[in-house]
């Protein structure tokens, strides 16, 4: 027996050949360390290009019925991006279901591992490695204040105990918000603007910014337009993710 992330007793069986992934950045992961597990995952798993796997729906509406007709050996989930009635019954019906639980650079890598090596039964990626020394950094001595928006009409923004906060606190970019009381706080222009930030940061998914779209409600205030696959994804883009964020937030 083995534990997720939840301290979840999942009964992961020895052999795993069929894996359905709900989240984009798993799907990722378990497909840059042995692509042929994977059977199915969401329609919002865009990486890598043309996964030739069966598509179950989205990750706050997978289709259990599909899924239940992969017959997989295991299913993998996260605490925020998946509903978990939709986790309980796929449960409910006997599938194995591995819920990791990501709110930090530190605790993605060592979910990564726990998934990878006990829910997927597959030897640690030398990616994982690669993405463990791109982190082993100290934290810039210069800090800058910065809202981090992910979501327009309504404005939303990363609230508090986030990964992507974590990602930019490491980078030398705090967030205003990280003391609200909510993960993620609907807000306004005026009130990023009370807040004092030096810039805001604005990825392109989930809701798409562009330089069209989102900097022109800042007026005089430094906007990043990031990538937010580096910002908010856990997976093999986070060895590259330091290097590709701090050229964007330096830009």
């Amino acid at each position: 027996m083995a534990y997720d992330d939840e301290g979840r007793d999942v009964a992961v069986p020895p052999e795993v050949r069929r894996v359905v992934s709900l989240v984009p950045s798993l799907t990722e992961a378990v497909a840059a360390t042995d692509p042929r597990l994977l059977v199915g995952a969401t329609d919002w798993c865009v990486q890598p290009a043309g996964l030739p796997v069966v598509r179950v729906r989205g990750t706050k509406n997978p289709d259990l019925d599909r899924i239940r007709d992969l017959r997989p050996d295991v299913v993998l989930a996260n605490f925020e991006e998946n509903r978990e009635p939709d986790l309980e019954a796929l449960r409910a019906s006997g599938i194995a279901v591995w819920t990791t639980v990501v709110r930090t650079v530190p605790e993605a890598l060592t979910s990564l591992h726990r998934m990878l090596t006990e829910a997927c039964r597959v030897s640690r990626p030398s990616w994982l490695d690669d993405a463990a020394r791109a982190w082993d950094r100290p934290e810039p001595p210069r800090r800058r204040r910065a809202a981090i928006l992910v979501w327009r009409r309504p404005w939303m923004a990363v609230g508090r105990d986030t990964f992507t906060g974590d990602v930019l606190a490491r980078l030398g970019v705090d967030n205003v918000f990280v003391e609200h009381t909510e993960r993620y706080p609907r807000t306004t222009p005026q009130e990023i603007r009370q807040a004092g930030p030096d810039l805001v940061v604005l990825p392109d998914e989930p809701y798409r910014f562009t330089a069209d779209d989102g900097p022109e409600s800042f007026p005089g205030l430094p906007s990043a337009l990031v990538s937010g696959r580096h910002l908010t994804w856990y997976g093999p883009s986070l060895a590259q993710a330091p290097d590709v964020l701090i050229d964007s937030l330096a830009a």
